[in-house]
């Protein structure tokens, strides 16, 4: 039988290569642990490059009417990031756009930043050259010496270089820190270099808590890991930064470790995907349990395994306590809820005084979890045999 099968077949993750730091290095050739744990370096690389781009001509013409963030997958899941940070008061709409070419009402009063990693995505393309058609001011962020640098070099737009050294999915802070200090050129939000500086720094000890050497019991990613093996992960954010975070881990989980899961917010979960905890895979099925049968082979069955990602910090620009108050109180719930079930539970609560360092520390250690799942299981969270074969027979 393989050594990952379980007593119905199933793979089950192998435990004991999580703590053996060479078997890990032997499993990622690609290197994903590493590259996931260059997530500070990012931060202030990305910084130092946008600071060469000059980006202080987007002020020229005043505040846009609009903001949209152009891309797909990780590039757009920065939009989401900007529209998080920049929160309820920001003078202007943040609006992520997925689809290719731009929202039919953007024009010159504008400001379109195409995002993708590679720099040839045909959304990200096709909007930066939507947006010159249309006269929109135009930030491009991407690969260098790309099909997207020459679009935004045509139009004389500024473009912030992105290094490829990894894939789009472990680069996610290297392509949002070019897009938050765009933002912060228009003067939609306050991100300052303190604020980069603190964030880059969290992202450091949560890769070096993480890191491959740590042993399982003192490793809160690997921990984390191995609570959701062989579970369907439910994965929800108690605030709209912390749903940010609960999306991100929900992207990583997919294509890292190949496993299905439902990610979103808490407040829309209350209004009906809460009943999962009800359903034959989390409390029917505990309520159906053999209480006489053997530990294996309960471990072998497939339940639910909820994540929740606590924000617990309140936005400046708030008003009142009410709404931290409103999704403490739902967190809460959803915890006792769970725990009524038998339904497990990981709480991930973010750590920080700004929007910005409170979501790396919600994004850290799962983005951790997600290789060390594939790891355990004898994938390679490096290769990804199905979206290859996707780009390849949906390109022209």
């Amino acid at each position: 039988m393989d050594a990952h099968a379980g007593v119905s077949g199933r793979r089950v993750p192998d435990e004991g290569l999580l703590d053996d730091a060479a078997a890990l290095s032997e499993a990622d050739p690609g290197g994903m642990l590493r590259f996931t744990a260059s997530a500070g370096a990012q931060v202030r690389e990305s910084a130092a490059l946008a600071a060469e781009a000059n980006l202080g001509v987007l002020a020229d013409e005043g505040r846009p009417r609009a903001v949209v963030i152009a891309g797909i997958g990780t590039a757009g899941r920065t939009g989401d990031i900007l529209a998080t940070v920049a929160g309820p008061r920001c003078p202007v709409p943040v609006i992520a756009h997925r689809s290719a070419g731009v929202p039919g009402w953007v024009g010159a009063a504008d400001v379109v930043i195409a995002v993708s990693a590679s720099g040839r995505s045909p959304e990200a393309l096709g909007a930066a050259e939507a947006a010159a058609r249309r006269g929109a001011r135009l930030v491009a962020v991407g690969a260098p010496d790309s099909q997207l640098q020459s679009v935004a070099e045509g139009v004389r737009a500024p473009f912030i270089p992105v290094p490829r050294r990894a894939p789009a999915r472990a680069s996610l802070w290297g392509l949002t820190v070019p897009v938050l200090l765009a933002a912060r050129a228009l003067g939609l939000v306050k991100v300052n270099e303190a604020d980069l500086a603190e964030t880059a720094a969290r992202l450091d000890a949560d890769a070096d808590r993480s890191r491959p050497t740590a042993e399982s019991f003192v490793n809160p990613a690997k921990t984390l890991a191995l609570g959701l093996a062989n579970s369907v992960p439910v994965v929800w954010g108690s605030s709209p930064l912390a749903t940010v975070a609960a999306r991100r881990f929900g992207d990583t989980l997919s294509a890292n470790a190949r496993y299905p899961v439902i990610a979103g917010a808490l407040g829309e979960a209350g209004r009906g995907r809460v009943g999962l905890l009800d359903g034959v895979f989390g409390g029917l099925a505990e309520s159906t349990r053999d209480i006489f049968a053997d530990e294996e082979d309960e471990s072998d069955w497939t339940r639910l395994r909820v994540v929740l990602l606590r924000d617990g910090g309140l936005n400046a620009d708030d008003d009142s306590d009410e709404p931290l108050a409103v999704e403490e109180r739902r967190a809460d719930a959803l915890q006792t809820l769970a725990e009524r079930r038998g339904v497990r539970c990981d709480v991930v609560t973010a750590e920080g005084g700004s929007a910005l360092e409170r979501l790396a520390s919600l994004i850290a250690v799962p983005d951790f979890a997600s290789v060390y799942l594939a790891l355990a299981h004898g994938l390679d969270p490096m290769a990804v045999a199905a979206v290859t074969e996707m780009k390849e027979l949906s390109n022209p």
